[in-house]
């Protein structure tokens, strides 16, 4: 088996700083946007963001899992949590965040999830890792990494805040 394909930690923050970057220069004159993480691989990503985007960005967690569509094959797992979002999302610009994009079927989840919270102005999608064979038509507006990862292929992103330097993706073949 080949060894998995891996990018550390400054490769990571670089994309992040890139993602950052792009929303500050589209949204230079934007008064309403804000920033609102898919649990549990957005949090992470949003948070950073928040941070380099500057502190008068809103921001929250937005919990898909009672909208997704393979609730039956998949229970909902035990830690899930409410989503949170302590503002009016109406008429806003949100940018939802998210580690990985794959299928689209967590995008299209936590849409109905932000929904049900209101109706925003304008919705984007941000994420730190688009991997292909999307299987519903969503694109990312803002990519830190593009990898052709084939339904083979298992990524696992890995933001430890306590320890950014530990930072880690992994790329790796599934085992049979």
């Amino acid at each position: 088996m080949p060894a998995p394909l891996t990018f550390d930690a400054p490769e990571i923050h670089s994309a992040i700083e890139r993602i950052a970057t792009d929303i500050r220069t589209r949204h230079r004159s934007t008064t309403d946007l804000c920033l609102i993480g898919i649990t549990n691989g957005g949090t992470e990503l949003n948070r950073r963001l928040a941070a380099i985007l500057g502190s008068t960005i809103p921001t929250g967690e937005l919990d898909p899992s009672f909208h997704r569509d393979d609730i039956g094959r998949n229970p909902i797992p035990k830690e899930t949590r409410p989503s949170i979002i302590p503002f009016d999302v109406a008429d806003r610009t949100v940018i939802l965040v998210d580690d990985v994009l794959f299928s689209g079927r967590t995008l299209k989840a936590a849409l109905s999830e932000l929904f049900d919270h209101g109706r925003p102005g304008a919705v984007e999608l941000a994420v730190l890792v688009d991997r292909g064979g999307h299987k519903l038509p969503f694109a990312a507006d803002y990519v830190g990494l593009t990898v052709d990862a084939g339904t083979d292929k298992k990524v696992v992103v890995s933001l430890n805040s306590a320890h950014p330097a530990a930072d880690r993706i992994e790329i790796s073949t599934f085992r049979k």
